[in-house]
């Protein structure tokens, strides 16, 4: 189905096809990185539990991931009328990561935002409906969630503004240890420290992605006024701690082992490093933006294979 959306600069009218609208506004192949720790919660819960209700698992997927949804496009709402997408746009050598509907002109602001709080809406039934058979403690998820996704970058908090690692932190918890032990609870009814471990791995690596983002518009973010760790820092030193969030990473799945979390078979996910090490052996102490897209690319590989990995040796455990 194609819909015209707005008019051109000419005069003529731009028509866009309605599901690539939506995956542009909403950066929905990003889906990954909370598809990842809702799975393995749930392969948790049926390996150390053998609790498996497959109409929650969707309920809880479908809401995650319009969460994460709304996440993304609360956080390109709130950029654009800060002015951080428009400094990153209009700066030489600067790689934009929005959808760049706002910036653009391709989307009215109100239009965008309506699309926004459906998500948010989205998500809060999908909550609703789960606290009514998993127990109302999963509303707290929804609500924390909600709250580390709008107060990103929205006043009056803008914690991703700081500078003080509020930002990665809130990464961390949003897409490591709330989905893992969140899924984990909406199969159980039950909370436990397995899937807080568990959610270690994942969530390091999620926070690395997201961390290695800033380093595509780093120097727009210092002119807009958005004090990432990556400004504060400079190139240099935020290259340093990239590099140690990913061995915090891995050195995870190693503790997940030794605590009986995970099989000794699941070391396997540790050559799922190989490709973003390759990546930091090619980058200097500086460099232009587009040298960090192979690294943003080789994070995200990194994290999705080590969580699959994971899961699958979680549960081969749980099945043989």
């Amino acid at each position: 189905m194609i819909i015209i959306i707005k008019s051109n600069e000419k005069g003529g009218k731009l028509e866009v096809n309605k599901w690539t609208l939506f995956t542009k506004a909403t950066r929905f192949w990003s889906f990954s990185v909370m598809l990842i720790p809702i799975v393995l919660g749930t392969v948790g819960a049926y390996v150390w539990e053998g609790a498996f209700h497959p109409v929650l698992f969707i309920l809880t997927l479908i809401g995650a991931i319009s969460a994460h949804l709304f996440s993304n496009m609360v956080n390109d709402l709130w950029d654009f009328r800060n002015g951080t997408d428009t400094e990153a746009k209009n700066s030489a050598g600067e790689i934009s990561t929005n959808s760049g509907l706002l910036t653009g002109g391709i989307l009215s602001e109100s239009f965008y935002a309506r699309m926004t709080w459906s998500m948010l809406g989205i998500a809060l039934i999908c909550g609703g409906i789960l606290s009514i058979y998993s127990g109302w403690n999963i509303l707290w998820f929804v609500l924390v969630g909600a709250l580390i996704a709008y107060f990103y970058v929205a006043p009056p908090l803008r914690y991703g503004y700081r500078g003080k690692g509020y930002s990665e932190l809130a990464i961390f918890i949003a897409f490591g240890i709330m989905p893992v032990l969140g899924s984990y609870f909406v199969q159980t009814g039950q909370f436990s420290m397995k899937p807080v471990i568990l959610s270690l791995p994942v969530g390091f690596l999620t926070t690395l992605l997201l961390f290695n983002h800033h380093f595509l518009h780093w120097k727009a973010d210092e002119q807009a006024g958005k004090l990432t760790l990556v400004v504060v820092w400079g190139e240099q030193k935020a290259l340093v701690f990239s590099r140690v969030l990913l061995f915090t990473g891995y050195a995870s799945v190693v503790v997940c082992v030794l605590m009986g979390v995970l099989p000794v078979y699941a070391l396997l996910a540790l050559v799922t490093a190989f490709w973003p090490i390759r990546i930091y052996r090619e980058l200097k102490p500086h460099n232009a933006s587009p040298a960090y897209i192979p690294l943003m690319g080789a994070s995200q590989k990194a994290s999705v294979r080590c969580g699959v990995v994971m899961a699958a040796a979680l549960l081969i455990q749980g099945l043989f």
